[in-house]
């Protein structure tokens, strides 16, 4: 790597370690300029609205790239065939055009994963007993999921924690006995995998009359949408199960949100509200070094608290790519964090697609 890649590495490692929040907008100001001169792509897409180092004085100035850039073009800084791993999105919507984010070194991408899983996962608890109902890493190097779910355990989970799903797929029997044994010994476990992993199991449950009392402490981790290919299940249905079935309350359930195109994790506050002050605080939130703004959707411009715009993320471990994502998300911000809307749509999107335009326009040729 070059020498300017190892320096950037090592200053977004000490605020990492550091979690050194007043240094947010010097820190992203010294980005930007790296990312501007080294990532060719990016530097054309601000060029068209004229913001450069030389005129940005603020993080919030710096232009949000739209994740459809990670599917049109190469966005990294250092040569994307050197690349210690590339984490591809799955590409359901069009399997030929799948996002790309290239990882010269994981040092930052696990550095930014570790600390919050603890913080929001796992805040009264050093480690736990460790369920995974997704592909680890082993099935999947291109997953940033995977790699997320393997670190977990071995950052944090007990000698009994498991993996369960193979190329097989996943091997509900096997999941039930677990529960049915930690049950017995009263053991508290937590659960991972896809939001949609649970549907199925869930649905496994219930033809086997299965119905376990995990042990206090016990906690439910989901990621990603509530949309399968077979049907689409409401968020709160699907907890209502959870305590149905796991007997495990809303105050113990925890939505991750992730995105291949970001190096960072943004989490429910759930469980470290619960535990902080006994008051259960649904809004999401991040690490310090993860921004997050609602912009209006026709401008895109910052719009105050309570209305609902699209997401944008400033994420400092995203640094061999672009720091500024703007997503297709919607939601809005509270005195707490964020809330999670869903996806743009139709209309909604008109600023979307103006970036998106001005992004492509600028890499023709």
């Amino acid at each position: 790597m070059r020498p300017d890649s190892i320096n950037i590495i090592s200053d977004l490692l000490s605020f990492i370690e550091g979690n050194d929040d007043p240094l947010f907008n010097e820190t992203a100001l010294k980005l930007f300029r790296f990312q501007f001169q080294y990532n060719l792509p990016y530097k054309k897409f601000c060029q068209t609205k004229r913001k450069t180092p030389l005129t940005i004085k603020n993080w919030q100035q710096i232009p949000p790239i739209p994740i459809q850039g990670f599917k049109e073009l190469t966005l990294a800084c250092e040569p994307p065939e050197e690349a210690e791993a590339v984490f591809m999105t799955s590409g359901t919507t069009n399997p030929n055009a799948k996002g790309k984010n290239y990882h010269p070194t994981l040092a930052v991408w696990d550095a930014s994963m570790k600390g919050p899983f603890k913080k929001f996962v796992l805040p009264d608890v050093e480690k736990m007993t460790i369920f995974v109902l997704s592909p680890a890493a082993d099935l999947n190097q291109n997953s940033s999921l995977s790699r997320y779910l393997s670190n977990a355990v071995t950052y944090f989970g007990t000698a009994n924690s498991r993996f369960f799903f193979s190329e097989a797929g996943l091997d509900m029997g096997a999941v039930a006995a677990a529960l049915k044994e930690c049950e017995a010994r009263g053991e508290a476990v937590l659960l991972m995998g896809a939001t949609f992993a649970y549907v199925h199991l869930l649905d496994y449950f219930h033809e086997q009359k299965c119905r376990f009392r995990l042990a206090k402490g016990s906690r439910i981790f989901d990621t990603g949408g509530f949309k399968g290919q077979a049907r689409e299940v409401e968020m709160e249905q699907l907890y209502k199960m959870f305590a149905e079935f796991f007997d495990v309350e809303r105050n113990m359930v925890i939505n991750m949100y992730g995105m291949t195109e970001l190096s960072s994790q943004i989490y429910d506050q759930t469980i470290l509200s619960t535990y902080e002050n006994g008051q259960t605080i649904f809004a999401k939130a991040g690490p310090a070094w993860v921004k997050t703004v609602i912009l209006d959707t026709d401008t895109l411009e910052p719009v105050s608290d309570g209305k609902v715009g699209v997401i944008a993320h400033y994420d400092l471990a995203n640094w061999n790519s672009c720091l500024a994502i703007l997503t297709e998300d919607i939601g809005y911000r509270t005195e707490h964090g964020f809330v999670l809307l869903g996806r743009v749509q139709g209309s909604e999107a008109r600023g979307c697609s103006i970036a998106v335009d001005q992004l492509l326009q600028s890499n023709r040729g």
